[in-house]
């Protein structure tokens, strides 16, 4: 064999020594990239329920409007992951049906936007909701709580 052609081997196991360094550095990368990233949202995903379970209690407990806790903790569940496939609606009817008849509602700095004869209207409409369905919604806050509590 060769000088030349023995050189050339060499190289060749060099390169790919080499190569197969950098893609495993590569890959050790990514793993932690991956593992980041899944810490990140199960952190997001522990303040949401956190979110729900203090909503949630204190709903049960009367110190929160049924429509105001309604609408937060529908849009938190609507923000978990799993909501993509999965529909949270089957499983807390009374208060997704609540916030199908108020999220159109104006809150916050929309509210200063009506006359307040419209918001007095409007309050009263919601109350009315709050008042009908108040054993149906505590229902469902307390299977939420079984579950996420």
């Amino acid at each position: 064999m060769s000088a030349t052609m023995l050189l050339i081997i060499i190289l060749g196991v060099l390169i790919i020594v080499g190569l197969a360094f950098y893609a495993s550095k590569l890959l050790r990368r990514l793993k932690q990239q991956n593992q980041l990233r899944r810490d990140s949202v199960q952190k997001r995903v522990d303040r949401i329920d956190e979110s729900i379970i203090t909503i949630a209690k204190a709903m049960q407990q009367e110190q929160c409007p049924f429509s105001e806790g309604c609408l937060r903790i529908v849009v938190l569940l609507d923000h978990r992951p799993e909501a993509v496939e999965y529909d949270y609606a089957k499983d807390y009817p009374a208060m997704h049906e609540m916030y199908e008849k108020i999220k159109h509602m104006p809150t916050h700095e929309n509210r200063k936007k009506f006359p307040k004869k419209k918001i007095r209207e409007m309050d009263k409409e919601r109350e009315g909701y709050e008042v009908s369905m108040k054993d149906a919604i505590l229902a469902d806050v307390n299977k939420l709580l079984k579950q996420f509590g």
